[in-house]
């Protein structure tokens, strides 16, 4: 056996996660390592709580990194919000909405769904009348921004309708979190999870969530133990908050953590607003491109997400042979379509560091190549 150093391509990532990494991202990854009770590492992690708050626009006391990818958590605001026999709605207009229906189903909860088609974003209506005829329901879920399908929901009314009829929010932030504008107090919204890898730039394998006092109420009158010993955020609030002895509960993963740390840095220093216009406004130059090239987009203007474009890939085309070929002669990665979307369409990202000019240009270029008419013969 011959095993040499691993040195892996440099790809450009215009899919749906990760994202291009900043080079100083990249840099604060590799400083030394610390242990994860120093008290140098303690003060970054409270750094990076008030950052993350920034970036959520909120002022909830326990807003943290939980060190494992988003779909812990997710799993960790729904096993530590859930017990069994609760009466959970969830909104489903894509994958990740089904995915909020697992775990329900695993916490021993009762789920009711509301359904819209993929593609388009959660209905307000359906969701009101689903909470009229289920006044027993306790939890309100659903995703902000559908990665599957690239549209955008009112967070805002949708957690409007779930206060009104006395009901937490759980939302899915992992592709709006630094894309699109979040505002956790503002809009009322109980526990939020994201990922780090999205439009954070961050490198993979961190989820930040806030919980809002309310949703912390819940947890302390829990009358079940939760489910999850790791994401049993009782025992994580120790080693997150104190003013001076932490408790002991994983080994944090530290040099992620160092990284995360620059990536929220980043986005302050940008600031949030400005980083929601990039966001903003390399979409319209993405669009502008590839409408000049005949490949349209699959979700109205009215809720499409400006950093993950859903795109119909052109009749004639085979799907996988395009998407190899951007990644063999440009290093390009697009994201390819998920569930009833797969083969039908592309999912372009524009998330965080990848959302720049030059990743658009080459994007559109690339495209234009690929899906020439010498391709296309090949293709078929």
């Amino acid at each position: 056996m011959n095993i040499a150093r691993f040195v892996p391509p440099h790809r450009v990532l215009m899919g749906p996660g990760p994202s291009d990494v900043s080079p100083r991202v990249l840099q604060a990854l590799g400083q030394p390592t610390i242990g994860h009770l120093d008290p140098y590492f303690i003060g970054m992690m409270d750094e990076i709580k008030t950052l993350l708050q920034y970036a959520f626009q909120t002022q909830n006391p326990f807003t943290i990194a939980i060190s494992a990818p988003g779909s812990a958590g997710m799993e960790a605001c729904f096993v530590n919000l859930i017990e069994p026999g609760e009466t959970v709605i969830v909104c489903r207009n894509g994958v990740f909405g089904d995915r909020m229906r697992e775990n329900v189903e695993r916490c021993g909860g009762l789920c009711i769904m509301v359904d819209d088609e993929w593609g388009a974003p959660v209905s307000p209506e359906k969701l009101e009348q689903a909470l009229k005829e289920n006044p027993q329901a306790s939890i309100v879920a659903f995703v902000h921004a559908e990665t599957s399908t690239g549209v955008l929901s009112d967070a805002k009314t949708l957690a409007e309708l779930a206060q009104k009829y006395n009901c937490l929010s759980i939302v899915d932030a992992v592709t709006s979190l630094g894309g699109v504008p979040l505002l956790v107090d503002e809009w009322g919204l109980d526990a939020v999870y994201s990922g780090s890898q999205k439009c954070l730039s961050c490198v993979p394998g961190l989820s930040p969530v806030t919980f809002s006092s309310r949703a912390l109420e819940k947890m302390q009158n829990r009358t079940s133990k939760v489910q999850s010993w790791f994401l049993d955020q009782s025992l994580i609030l120790g080693y997150w908050t104190g003013e001076t002895q932490r408790s002991y509960h994983h080994t944090a993963p530290v040099n992620s953590l160092y990284a995360l740390h620059e990536s929220l840095l980043l986005l302050k220093d940008e600031g949030i607003e400005r980083v929601w216009q990039r966001h903003r406004d390399m979409h319209l130059l993405l669009k502008n491109k590839l409408e000049a090239i005949g490949i349209k987009f699959l979700v109205d203007a009215s809720c499409r997400l400006p950093q993950l474009n859903a795109v119909a890939v052109p009749e004639g085309l085979h799907d996988p042979d395009v998407r190899k070929a951007l990644l063999k002669e440009y290093n390009l990665e697009i994201g390819a379509g998920l569930g009833i979307l797969a083969g039908k369409a592309w999912r372009i990202g524009l998330m965080g560091y990848s959302a720049r000019k030059e990743n658009v240009l080459l994007c559109a270029s690339a495209l234009k190549e690929v899906c020439s008419a010498p391709f296309r013969k090949t293709a078929e």
